[in-house]
């Protein structure tokens, strides 16, 4: 059962991350890695003292069990699609396969994932599915997830088929390139996607009251720049899979959506949606072969 307070929640949650160091945080500490005021995590720890949470700043075993209903059990990843802003790059090999520096662009997530101790991966596959496969040397725990509909339809399949698998779990565009992944936690306290405030975007975006959600939309001004990273809760992710069944299933034109689109601006009152906010140091989506380029210059080497 969900009882911790979103302040509790947060303090627990960064006790949590120090405990393979074993060593204790004060309260200072703490309050200065969560942007709280000294005063606020004095009280909250209290609190959290007086259920036995803590003890001489690290989380206690009861702790770690109260933090338990809001552990991340599953990834799901969306890679399914074609990738035709990378084209000829991905004529032959699938853009979350393509390798950056080296290092595969999905492997940036997944690592990540597991780092976390979120074991369940799921993965949305259908252009170029087989070569998917050679995950499974370094990623055993994967199980792929076929998207039969992925060259006549939008994203919104694909989140169709993995559907029994989106509550309480994060769901990935697979094709990210992730710097910082520590965005990827053990804990999540409520619904959200990943986003950046900006000024102005031409790309996809939310606006935002206070700090939900209210409407997706590609291009505004005052706004967060998304990132396709989200995180659904145990209620949140059962209706988000009933929702996107009736789209797919029921609504004329459907499956041409984004679901995105259909998750926050077709969804209203079914849940509420938080924005995680994050910076563009954190993360990156390659939309084009110059972008790549211009971050790995082994690829101008090759096309010239």
């Amino acid at each position: 059962m969900k009882d911790l307070s979103r302040n509790q929640f947060a303090v627990l949650q960064e006790l949590a991350r120090h405990i393979r160091q074993d060593e204790p945080l004060s309260q200072r500490q703490v309050a200065q890695a969560l942007a709280r005021s000294l005063g606020t995590v004095n009280r909250t720890t209290s609190e959290l003292l007086k259920a036995g949470y803590v003890a001489d700043g690290r989380i206690t075993p009861a702790g770690l069990r109260a933090l338990e209903p809001y552990r991340v059990r599953r990834a799901v990843f969306l890679a399914a699609g074609f990738g035709a802003r990378m084209v000829p790059l991905t004529l032959n090999t699938p853009k979350p396969l393509m390798r950056v520096k080296g290092r595969r662009i999905i492997d940036t997530l997944l690592d990540a994932v597991l780092d976390a101790g979120i074991e369940e991966v799921y993965i949305v596959r259908g252009y170029l599915s087989e070569q998917f496969d050679q995950l499974l040397g370094k990623y055993p725990q994967i199980t792929f997830i076929e998207n039969p509909l992925y060259n006549e339809s939008n994203n919104i399949t694909s989140l169709y088929f993995a559907r029994e698998h989106v509550h309480s779990a994060y769901v990935f565009e697979a094709d990210l390139l992730l710097y910082n992944p520590a965005l990827i936690e053990r804990y999540q306290y409520e619904t959200n996607y990943l986003g950046v405030p900006v000024e102005e975007t031409g790309d996809c975006c939310f606006f935002t009251t206070g700090r939900y959600i209210d409407r997706y939309a590609v291009g505004g001004t005052n706004c967060h720049h998304m990132f396709g990273i989200s995180y659904w809760s145990e209620e949140d992710g059962a209706r988000l899979a009933k929702r996107i069944r009736r789209v797919v299933e029921e609504v004329p034109g459907g499956r041409e959506r984004m679901w995105d689109q259909v998750s926050i601006n077709e969804a209203a009152g079914e849940y509420r949606v938080a924005v995680r906010q994050c910076s563009f140091d954190d993360i990156i989506e390659l939309d084009t072969y110059r972008e790549l380029c211009a971050l790995d210059p082994a690829y101008r080497i090759s096309s010239s």
